[in-house]
């Protein structure tokens, strides 16, 4: 079975955990065991960033 790379780093990951409040879940349970709602809230958070990020260069 072949594992995937994550794109975003482990301190990205529980930032934006903390930040959606679910860190606990993560803390308790582990990344498998967060909602999908939860992971897709993530990703969504991490494109803003980058968006942000890119139209202040």
């Amino acid at each position: 079975m072949s594992r995937r790379r994550s794109v975003m780093s482990e301190q990205l990951k529980e930032e934006l955990a903390k930040d959606l409040g679910f860190y606990e879940t993560v803390q308790n349970e582990g990344w498998a065991n967060i909602k999908a709602k939860d992971a897709g809230n993530m990703v969504k958070r991490a494109i803003q960033l980058a968006e942000q990020a890119a139209s202040r260069k």
